[in-house]
């Protein structure tokens, strides 16, 4: 092609630099096929003479060019264009791909997941995070595949102290959150059936559905899972929520622990996910311990998360591994680096060791009960005790509420949407179907309202569900 046919293509009134308009050009010429492989361009010097450019310029846009593989320079021959297969040209789409629709804004939102940001210790942790940024340089570089061992000995330490887990520092795998935990548990017993609780957490039966795994809905009633029906089942993993089982609120009576725990001893490859859901909000009586410190046959998985104690957003969650598991983890993703910035991990780690995330704690729970207390005593004052039963407050950060009067459930909670409340329809975490679901029962959380908004809520769900 003439030097001049590109002289043409170029303009210096343009505000790109002229060697990306020449490179531009040139890739525009050989992937439409206007330039044909074998062809030469015109030499450096003629071309910068014709665009007045000095000829460092026109080198720079053929260096790119044979650097990404347009053409090919040649000793003492130049450069000679290379074979670039065609494409066809982008069809474009019938329309726009929708964009995630906004999240709706309630007046008052029962949202089991929200917590209350004004409780967070802002002023102590951004101090720490502060000095330890910027005091920390090493952070920067990789730290422990399972998560930093300084943070995985105060949590083995809490987790002692608070929960009676019988672990070493070295059982401990740090990840960011349950959902990508549960994941890497999925893929660790890809053959193996899992047993998940109904009602319960929908969402861990989706994060097992994706990676790969088979599930099975095992029943629960007042005592948590029934082994019974989870002999049945045909499932080697059983995931539970023994400490307070969501969403009903049941706490597993010692001998139903035992019969859980005899159940994964029967056989090998058997193994319990102990999910300590809300453990730490424990209003009336004293926790039972820890199913795995329970265990003395290494058939307990214990995972845990500071995402209500702390914050959702905070993605550190963490799991206690049997010594066998752990080995098998190692195996297959013991090269996986951790998922949790080093920063966090550390600031995480000061936190607890300097004893603030105690004092935390202690200020959640009584948050906690007097929440809980609020909402309780203004749910019987508007619907009186004959209009309303409340279940499950001796733990955790939500309510049951059965509504008496004849709505159902479905009713319920769009007349509370209507009024500009969020609430949720126990039904929701039953699958498959709805059978031995409560009815007129809805799921309250509170963590995220204080105590006057909560008030106030009470009485809007009360003139929204007169009205039905």
């Amino acid at each position: 092609m003439a030097a001049e046919t590109f002289a043409l293509r170029v303009s210096k009134h343009d505000k790109t630099p002229m060697y990306r308009q020449l490179y531009r050009y040139i890739v525009r010429e050989i992937t439409s096929g206007s330039l044909a492989a074998g062809e030469k361009l015109p030499s450096k010097r003629r071309l910068a003479a014709d665009l007045g450019v000095s000829v460092s310029t026109v080198d720079t846009a053929y260096q790119m060019l044979a650097a990404e593989g347009y053409v090919k320079a040649k000793p003492k021959s130049g450069f000679t264009v290379l074979h670039i297969e065609r494409l066809d040209p982008p069809v474009r789409p019938a329309a726009c791909v929708p964009s995630e629709p906004p999240r709706t804004k309630w007046a008052y939102d029962f949202d089991t997941g929200s917590v209350d940001t004004g409780l967070f210790p802002f002023k102590t942790w951004a101090r720490i995070q502060r000095e330890t940024v910027t005091g920390h340089p090493e952070l920067l570089n990789h730290g422990a595949r399972q998560g930093d061992e300084n943070l995985r000995r105060a949590v083995a330490k809490y987790l002692h102290a608070y929960r009676g887990v019988l672990c070493a520092p070295e059982q401990i795998v740090v990840g960011a959150g349950i959902e990508y935990l549960m994941g890497l548990l999925a893929r660790m017993f890809a053959d193996s059936v899992f047993a998940v609780e109904n009602p319960g957490y929908p969402r861990t039966a989706r994060i097992l559905h994706n990676s790969g795994a088979q599930v099975r809905y095992v029943p629960v009633d007042e005592g948590g899972m029934q082994i019974g029906s989870l002999q049945k089942s045909g499932a080697q993993i059983a995931y539970v929520t023994p400490s307070h089982q969501f969403p009903t609120g049941a706490t597993m009576p010692a001998a139903r622990r035992t019969e859980l725990l005899r159940w994964a001893q029967e056989k090998p490859g058997r193994y319990v996910i102990e999910d300590d859901y809300d453990s730490e909000f424990r209003y009336d009586t004293r926790p039972l311990p820890s199913l795995q410190g329970m265990d003395p046959a290494g058939c307990v998985i214990y995972v845990g998360t500071f995402s209500k104690s702390i914050a959702p957003s905070m993605r550190v969650g963490y799991m206690v591994l049997p010594p066998e598991v752990l080995l098998r983890w190692r195996t297959q993703f013991g090269m996986y680096s951790s998922t949790v910035s080093r920063f966090e991990q550390q600031t995480l780690c000061r936190f607890m060791e300097e004893g603030h995330f105690a004092r935390h704690l202690n200020r959640l729970r009584i948050a906690g009960r007097s929440r809980r207390d609020a909402l309780t005593d203004a749910l019987y004052r508007a619907f009186g005790r004959q209009g309303v039963t409340v279940h499950g407050g001796h733990t955790g950060l939500h309510l049951l509420v059965t509504v008496h009067g004849g709505a159902g459930e479905r009713q319920l909670v769009q007349a509370a949407a209507q009024a500009g409340v969020r609430v949720g329809g126990l039904s929701d975490y039953y699958a498959p179907g709805t059978q031995g679901c409560p009815a007129s029962t809805v799921v309250l959380g509170y963590s995220g309202m204080d105590e006057e908004t909560l008030r106030k809520a009470a009485d809007v769900l009360r003139r929204a569900w007169e009205a039905i």
